[in-house]
């Protein structure tokens, strides 16, 4: 009887205790396609990711997260074979992209308050837990401003539209 006890009060306060975890509204939860990029140091703003960036933000309604981005302009690698490529073409690859995954929080409010980096292909990443002193994600309807502090100071500045179902942009589905 006392083991039935137990069991019925684990089972009753689990559901409370997620649903406590969880706020109302996630402001977050989506896919997010990235519109402008911008790098500002020592006084310069310069475009983060080329001319025509590219990239995908989306997080999960069970706080997961996984970001891409890209510079559109990057020219395609002389070999068809991903591991192939030259020293000159693996350095713009990496300086003009980065994606990286993993989990994040939000706050009573559902505003972003913090993510963890689960993997990256920046491997210093890795493991790394960013706060909203370090990286501010601010929704304002179906736009979001990023805005990430680099440690040496450098400031990214990202613009985001919420990519409604059916979005049609490049002819592509969705």
């Amino acid at each position: 009887m006392r083991f039935r006890s137990v069991v019925l009060a684990i089972a009753l306060a689990v559901p409370t205790t997620l649903s406590a975890q969880t706020p109302a509204h996630n402001q977050l939860v989506g896919t997010w396609r990235m519109l402008s990029a911008t790098l500002e140091a020592d006084g310069q703003t310069r475009p983060a990711y080329g001319q025509s960036p590219q990239g995908l933000l989306v997080f999960t309604p069970d706080l997961h997260f996984v970001e891409v981005l890209t510079d559109g302009d990057l020219p395609r690698f002389a070999s068809d074979a991903r591991g192939q490529g030259t020293d000159a073409e693996n350095r713009r690859a990496m300086a003009g992209s980065i994606g990286f995954f993993g989990s994040y929080t939000v706050d009573a409010r559902g505003a972003f308050s913090g993510n963890r980096v689960e993997g990256a292909t920046f491997p210093n990443w890795v493991g790394s837990v960013r706060t909203v002193k370090e990286l501010s994600l601010t929704v304002v309807g179906d736009r979001m401003t990023e805005r990430f502090r680099r440690p040496e100071g450098t400031e990214i500045r990202i613009e985001w539209q919420r990519v409604t179902t059916g979005e049609q942009g490049d002819g592509m589905p969705r």
